[in-house]
């Protein structure tokens, strides 16, 4: 189905962005491609499908692949049909049915007559059945624009399909149908996601670096486990290293200072038996140069035991390498926070939502905003916030620190670096070296701190702001999260998770990411 042998790509800037990798994708195998952000999976897949060449080795692929990318803002001047390449099948077909028996008609249908008919049975099951072929694409939502391409997996009907994070945008509906077609489909599949429950529906985990493709031959779960084991081993590698490396210096320690007594005992027998000055002074230099090469034999192997430990410690992952300490918040446990009474808002004169909102947050809470997409969160949220007065109803707020948080992180300022920005949240008036530190926490080192933030990725953007909250003189009394794992890949949602699993204050979030839900402990529900 799919071979990769030595496969090599290099960026036209000749930056090396993966080398040597060999992989065989056999038929029926549903697999997790996954890696960090920027490694090169959607690179990977362009490969596959031909739109990229590498720079090296060979990628076989014996049937066209259906490739569902991640941004469609590209097809937005496309129709439907002609997105999905089927709208001069769908016009011959129309053309020949309406009586015109060209003979170009009859190529263009190449015998495909039930295309109209898996089209309507396609986006029905996707439901998007008001949606016209002919419609452009670019006035449907990002969620359509998915299920409009997932729809095209069942018109094509190919052997190989390769999915970009096809649960992005999905509503938890969306993603219930996506989970449903994966696990009763018996096409190939090689999915790029960060969703842990789609992820866990296939049986094949493949990890992508610069240097390899690692098969695991289990879904997510099992490949975290076994990573698990693998990250116990080495953390008991570095504890034996560290151990390793105190000995060596205590063994340094205690050779020196014997070393020395022995120097000074020589030394003082020496004047006491009355040796020449000139032959004192040749003792004495045979003396330091012994505890010279004795001090040079004890660095040596510290210098090697404590290389080995960075070179273990480098390969730790980010998670384990940083250390999160949120404040405490100013609003006491269990004080009422926000309280709304028949809550309602309108647009174009129709009232948002059916039943008009009634709920009570307290200090502390942990609150899920869920509903289909166009359902209003967004509105719900921004009349949270005081940026939307509502048409009807009342909420009330109690004072305290507030953070809005979105999916694109932007509150992170791009016209300024790394250092600038965490300086922006410093109202504690921390020293500079305080602030560094804080950065190095979050895994931004000294060559990250002259960075331009427009320059960051999405995890990179979150860790910055998570660094900010630690770095300000009072933890947020509410952080509001509006579908914060979109744009992240699992190694930073699972730092995000962590972060605010230890957050104290209140927490309000959007999202359909039902692991990362559980994961953070919500305990409260907000049905639109």
């Amino acid at each position: 189905m799919l071979i990769l042998q030595q496969l090599s790509y290099m960026h036209p800037n000749r930056e090396l962005l993966f080398d040597d990798l060999n992989w065989v994708v056999n038929n029926h195998e549903k697999i997790a491609l996954i890696g960090n952000n920027g490694v090169g999976k959607s690179t990977l897949f362009r490969i596959i499908t031909g739109a990229l060449q590498p720079s090296g080795g060979q990628c076989i692929v014996d049937t066209e692949p259906y490739y569902i990318p991640q941004i469609f803002g590209q097809y937005n001047q496309l129709t439907v049909a002609e997105a999905l390449g089927i709208d001069r099948k769908l016009r011959a077909l129309s053309e020949i049915l309406s009586g015109n028996v060209d003979e170009d008609n009859f190529t263009q249908l190449n015998d495909d007559w039930t295309i109209e008919d898996r089209c309507r049975e396609a986006l029905t099951y996707w439901k998007l059945e008001d949606i016209n072929p002919e419609q452009l694409m670019e006035s449907l939502s990002g969620g359509q624009k998915i299920k409009v391409f997932l729809a095209g997996i069942t018109i094509h009907q190919p052997e190989l399909v390769l999915l970009d994070e096809p649960s992005n945008h999905l509503d938890y509906e969306s993603r219930q149908l996506l989970y449903d077609f994966i696990k009763s489909s018996t096409l190939t599949m090689i999915v790029i996601s960060h969703d842990r429950t789609l992820l866990n529906l296939l049986d094949t985990t493949a990890v992508l670096t610069a240097a390899s493709i690692r098969v695991y031959g289990g879904n997510y779960d099992f490949y975290a486990a076994q990573k698990q084991i693998e990250n116990n081993a080495l953390h008991q590698d570095i504890q034996s290293k560290e151990k390793a490396l105190r000995k060596a210096k205590e063994k340094e320690r205690e050779t020196l200072e014997r070393q020395q007594k022995l120097d000074a005992r020589g030394k003082g027998k020496q004047e006491k038996s009355g040796v020449a000055r000139i032959m004192l002074n040749t003792m004495r230099n045979k003396a330091e140069n012994s505890t010279s090469k004795l001090k040079s034999i004890h660095a040596e192997k510290i210098g090697g035991i404590a290389k080995e430990l960075q070179d273990l410690r480098t390969t730790l992952p980010d998670i384990d390498k940083m250390k999160i300490g949120f404040g405490t918040p100013g609003l006491h446990k269990g004080k009422l926070q926000f309280k709304t009474e028949g809550l309602n808002h309108r647009y174009d004169q129709k009232w948002l939502w059916k039943q008009n909102i009634k709920f009570e947050i307290v200090s502390g809470d942990r609150v899920v905003i869920k509903g289909a997409n166009g359902s209003g969160k967004t509105t719900l949220i921004n009349c949270i916030l005081g940026n939307i007065q509502p048409e009807k109803g009342m909420i009330q707020r109690t004072e305290g620190k507030l953070i809005y948080i979105d999916q694109d992180y932007s509150l992170i300022d791009n016209t300024i670096t790394v250092y600038e920005q965490a300086q922006e949240f410093n109202t504690a008036a921390l020293p500079e070296h305080e602030i560094k530190m804080r950065l190095n926490r979050f895994l931004f080192t000294r060559e990250d701190w002259q960075k331009s933030c427009k320059s960051l990725s999405g995890g990179e953007r979150m860790r910055l702001l998570l660094c900010g909250l630690t770095i300000g003189n009072q933890s947020p009394d509410c952080i509001i999260l509006d579908e914060p794992t979109n744009n992240l890949d699992i190694q930073n949602i699972e730092i995000l998770m962590a972060s605010i699993t230890e957050y104290q204050g209140t927490l309000i979030v959007v999202s359909h990411d039902m692991y990362f839900l559980k994961q953070i402990n919500v305990d409260k529900t907000i049905d639109l």
